[in-house]
């Protein structure tokens, strides 16, 4: 697969050229450094060429800080991917001691590099781009990537040792999206699942700023994995940055089938974890619940069945979703994880015939029919599911706008007796049978 890796040192403009590349802000972009600290994937092309692009942190070569080292090692990983790599500089900075260092780096790499001078906005900024020439990295392009100026001639460069291929298809791999409250050990999670470090482990809330795709291979089918940003309380959001990640955890929870909920089994659930727990449920995915950090829970033959309990008595319209006790750092339980994903992917694509629905539903009904309403009975005559991803079913009904939520309730739970339903929001919707019918 084609691969491109942008590097560079902090603030020189990596992430507004990877944007500018795949044409919409998905990385984040803010006037500080280290605000991008994972790799970030998404796919792009130019020309005929089609590529996977890699955005990462900013390089700082000999700092012992903890973030510092952390990023360096996930730029290196970026290298090693790569099949071309982007070194970006700042051209008004001009040549720094750190670009001199990053370049020898990369030299060492052996890969492809097209050295991209950026914040060239007009001609007479582009004779910058001469200083960095003394780098041995070749020609240099001095472009910018907050208006695109100059920007093809970079990209003709980028894509000189790709491969010419087709058009990517529809991405039909199951995507799970790991989402909870900071410090929950969703990244912890992830590594588990991937079987090495893919995302920068700390034990600081809120290192996770960006949604990070990994694929691992499971039992020879590829899982999409999407680590996201923690979801912190608004009130709690004072940076531009923290609410870009809200927003994309959001937006991961978006494109997946399947989000696993990490809780903290050692802080129980709150409303924090609730907020988390209704965006995945709107949004109407399929749903696990994975209590986490069981390794460090004093607990006899009866705790799993208490906590179980507890967490059902909070979320008391959830009682489809599974419970699984895990530890991110032991492993306990973490494939199983990825089984029920699979299962509870099925089970949102699943299509109940309309004989079998009506054999079920109507049956119910008619032994507890619903409750009149203003004097006027209520008549529910026909189901027939109508969609999945997720399963959406239509009631047809003489007054449906008078039916109770109650009873809506009841019906859901009819359903889920008769078919097997776990881990998977399903979707009502409620229709006149006869427009000319009055009771």
């Amino acid at each position: 697969m084609n691969t491109v890796a942008i590097v560079g040192r902090p603030n020189v403009g990596k992430s507004t050229l990877f944007n500018r590349i795949i044409g919409r802000r998905q990385s984040i972009i803010e006037e500080e450094p280290g605000v991008t600290r994972d790799r970030l994937y998404a796919e792009g092309d130019w020309a005929g060429y089609f590529f996977t692009i890699i955005d990462t942190g900013g390089i700082v070569p000999n700092s012992d800080e903890l973030f510092d080292v952390a990023i360096r090692e996930q730029a290196q990983l970026a290298i090693e991917e790569a099949d071309s790599i982007v070194f970006v500089v700042d051209g008004r900075d001009g040549l720094t001691a750190v670009d001199e260092e990053i370049a020898q780096m990369l030299l060492r790499s052996g890969k492809h590099i097209s050295l991209a001078v950026n914040k060239c906005d007009n001609v007479k900024h582009d004779d910058n781009r001469y200083d960095f020439l003394s780098l041995g990295l070749g020609d240099a392009f001095s472009f910018s990537a907050l208006s695109g100026r100059n920007l093809g001639d970079l990209l003709d460069d980028i894509v000189e040792p790709l491969e010419r291929n087709v058009e990517p298809e529809e991405d039909s791999r199951l995507k799970i999206a790991v989402v909870g409250r900071p410090n929950a050990g969703k990244s912890s999670l992830v590594n588990a699942m991937l079987g090495k470090d893919r995302v920068i482990v700390t034990d600081i809330a809120g290192t996770t700023r960006d949604s990070i795709d990994s694929i691992v291979n499971y039992y020879g089918e590829e899982i999409v994995l999407i680590d996201t940003a923690g979801l912190r309380r608004k009130s709690r959001v004072k940076e531009n940055i923290e609410l870009y990640s809200i927003i994309r955890t959001q937006r991961a929870i978006e494109r997946c089938d399947v989000a696993i909920v990490v809780l903290d089994a050692k802080r129980g659930i709150d409303a924090q974890d609730k907020r988390v727990i209704s965006d995945v449920v709107e949004a109407r995915k399929g749903v696990i619940f994975a209590l986490n950090k069981w390794d460090l829970i004093e607990k006899d033959e009866r705790t799993a069945g208490e906590m179980a309990t507890k967490l059902r008595d909070d979320l008391q319209t959830l009682s489809y979703v599974p419970i699984v006790t895990i530890s991110a750092v032991t492993k306990q339980r973490v494939t199983n994880l990825l089984s029920m994903s699979k299962e509870i992917d099925s089970r949102r694509k699943v299509r109940i015939s309309t004989g079998k629905l009506n054999e079920t539903m109507i049956e119910a009904i008619e032994r507890t029919p619903p409750p009149a309403v203003k004097a006027r009975d209520i008549k529910i005559n026909y189901v027939t599911q109508v969609k999945t991803e997720p399963p959406t079913f239509a009631f047809f009904a003489n007054h449906p706008e008078l039916i109770p939520d109650s009873y809506k309730r009841f019906m859901e739970r009819k359903l889920r007796e008769a078919f097997d339903l776990e881990g998977v929001p399903v979707s009502f919707l409620f229709r006149r049978k006869n427009k000319k019918e009055d009771d």
